[in-house]
């Protein structure tokens, strides 16, 4: 687990990428530390997020920012009518099975763009307000895209997990390490 981008990753940019996602991937994961299921579900603020409803968004909207760029029909397909679903557990769901769904998503990930001829190669995007313009993006854009995305998420992810315990993201860090804090 990457809990900070090694400088030799610099030489490499799509190692560089893929462990800057790595990272963001991190702090969601550790803000999950030693919660119960029910303290996961949780939503302690003004906003209606708990985190393993941010764990299975950002997994989910990851794989299909992959399936779009290989311009294949994603995992799960959210619309109006179900966009709600993809921040709660639903059904059997669990942490443990959200983690080990994202994990599978990270390697398919990390295959991809590893795989991937060049980061300069792109791939149509649907005529969307919010995409951007042009309409096509490089993988290189998407990298960056998964790393803000993911970031913006971990931000929320770091404010739910304090609201629940008070604990804060270097503190996760130092239990993640064994390590105490403070």
């Amino acid at each position: 687990m990457v809990m900070h981008v090694p400088a030799e990753a610099k030489g490499d940019e799509r190692g560089a990428l893929l462990a800057f996602i790595e990272e963001q991937r991190g702090g969601i994961r550790r803000a999950l530390l030693g919660l119960t299921e029910e303290q996961a579900r949780t939503r302690p603020s003004a906003s209606e997020l708990s985190l393993s409803g941010l764990l299975k968004h950002v997994a989910e909207m990851e794989q299909i920012w992959i399936a779009r760029a290989k311009q294949e029909p994603p995992a799960v397909t959210r619309d109006e009518s179900n966009w709600p679903e993809s921040f709660q557990l639903v059904g059997e769901e669990t942490v443990a099975s959200q983690l080990a769904y994202w994990e599978q998503v990270a390697a398919d990930t990390e295959k991809f763009i590893r795989s991937a001829p060049s980061l300069d190669d792109t791939f149509p995007l649907p005529p969307d307000p919010w995409f951007p313009p042009q309409g096509r993006v490089s993988l290189r854009w998407l990298c960056l895209h998964l790393i803000r995305e993911t970031a913006r998420h971990a931000g929320h992810a770091d404010i739910i997990r304090e609201s629940l315990d008070g604990k804060t993201a270097f503190e996760l860090v130092a239990q993640e390490q064994g390590a105490s804090w403070g």
